[in-house]
């Protein structure tokens, strides 16, 4: 009886365990495809012509704006950026810092700031127990892993210091 209770351990852990790798092995677009409330921000990696750049090897760290946090833009801000490639590159590489930042490190950033991919800096604060960029954006759900980095979902988008 033990020996059936071993091999059927056995089997469900094989049948299950490449199923929970294979979320982590999904590069940063895929995963935010995936995830459904981030169409938006899909439309406009596309419309930038970024997503080869953020499939790439990375590792990236992005703070990603879920539709609802574009929503704040208004309908014809959106349209005028998906209209402007350079614009929207810019607003979308302030949303991406070089390397794998996890919750954990990023707290311990409070009060600096990390420099974006745009080559502008972001300001990292922590009130109440919740990390903040420039004091706008909250980081809602922290460290999606990606096979190219990790994915923070935040509830404003943020424009870099020109665009403010």
């Amino acid at each position: 009886m033990r020996f059936m209770s071993f091999v059927a351990s056995l089997a469900i852990a094989v049948l299950f365990v490449p199923a929970m790798r294979a979320a982590d092995e999904k590069d940063i677009v895929d995963t935010a495809v995936g995830a459904g409330s981030f169409k938006t921000l899909v439309a406009a990696v596309k419309a930038a012509e970024l997503v080869e750049t953020l499939k790439g090897d990375g590792p990236f760290t992005v703070f990603a704006p879920t539709d609802k946090a574009f929503d704040k833009l208004g309908k014809e801000k959106i349209a005028e950026l998906l209209k402007d490639k350079k614009a929207l590159a810019a607003i979308l590489t302030y949303h991406v810092v070089s390397g794998k930042v996890m919750a954990e490190d990023a707290i311990k950033l409070d009060g600096k700031a990390a420099k974006t991919v745009n080559g502008k800096e972001v300001k990292i604060s922590v009130k109440d127990g919740k990390v903040y960029l420039n004091d706008k954006a909250v980081v809602v759900k922290a460290d999606i892993k990606c096979s190219n980095g990790v994915i923070h979902v935040i509830d404003t988008v943020i424009l870099p210091p020109s665009d403010e």
